[in-house]
């Protein structure tokens, strides 16, 4: 099993540290997969128990200028990590203004992803600064709970306005009610929407727009004004919007009603999706 990679371009080098800075907020411990093509952020709580759960994914030849890997074998070639995000995070924070950055799988009396940026000094000689990021390495025999989330077929899917707007919305509901209702139809119309024993505060947002359907039929039977509502956690929803450090060039919002919001967001070269269930 070997893995090493290593980044040169500086708006690569960028570009990564933002989505790492994203999966610490998203996710205290993750599962990075590692495979020929592609890299993964892996968080798997069980839905149907109330977790989140999430996928994001990178394609490495977007970022990386070398990567080698050799999973555990030729039929199983991916290698799974389970790591804190914010030791991947606070490492790569340290990468600004780098010349290079070189990952590598390594043991050191126990598995590690090493962290090695090569940084300019002021007599422009260079100087590496080494992280050794602890990981426990996940036999194949878990590796079927790791596998990329089956998209639930949805209600309505609909285009999402400005998630820092959303944020802001939605921290202020915060301190008023630990839930919240999401609504949305096929007329491009979304509502927030808290409810307590003494008040009822909504937020409206209209003319997002719909994705078209996945399938002829899959939206033909209902009404373009009847409206999908999922009750969710206000936490978990906040979780997700406050991670979000990369701005995407599309947002999705997939519900099924009482069950799961299913978030689907892509930005250029990283795609993540991302589930909160509904509440019981």
């Amino acid at each position: 099993m070997k893995f090493r990679a290593k980044i040169v371009d500086a708006a690569c080098l960028n570009h990564f540290t933002r989505v790492s800075t994203m999966i610490a907020k998203l996710a205290k411990t993750c599962t990075l997969r590692i495979s020929p093509e592609k890299l993964n952020f892996v968080l798997s709580d069980r839905v149907a128990s109330g977790g989140v759960s999430m996928w994001c994914e990178l394609e490495q030849e977007n970022f990386f200028s070398e990567f080698q890997m050799e999973g555990i074998s030729a039929e199983n070639n991916a290698i799974y990590l389970d790591l804190t995000a914010e030791n991947l995070s606070r490492a790569l924070k340290t990468a600004q203004n780098a010349r290079a950055l070189k990952i590598k799988l390594t043991n050191k009396h126990f598995p590690c992803l090493t962290v090695s940026i090569e940084l300019l000094s002021v007599s422009s000689s260079s100087r590496v600064v080494t992280h050794d990021i602890p990981v426990k390495v996940i036999p194949r025999k878990l590796w079927k709970d790791l596998q990329e989330p089956t998209i639930p077929d949805s209600d309505v899917s609909i285009y999402l306005p400005v998630l820092k707007t959303m944020k802001s919305i939605v921290e202020k509901m915060k301190n008023i009610s630990n839930h919240l209702i999401m609504e949305a139809n096929l007329s491009g119309e979304l509502n927030l929407k808290i409810e307590t024993e003494l008040v009822c505060i909504t937020t409206h947002f209209k003319d997002l727009g719909n994705p078209p359907p996945a399938s002829e039929d899959a939206s033909q039977e209902r009404p373009p004004e009847q409206m999908a509502e999922v009750h969710v956690d206000i936490r978990k929803l906040l979780q997700f919007l406050a991670g979000q450090q990369v701005n995407p060039t599309r947002a999705v919002c997939n519900l099924v009603s009482n069950k799961i919001v299913h978030f689907d967001l892509l930005h250029e070269d990283v795609s993540l999706q991302y589930f909160i269930p509904a509440l019981s």
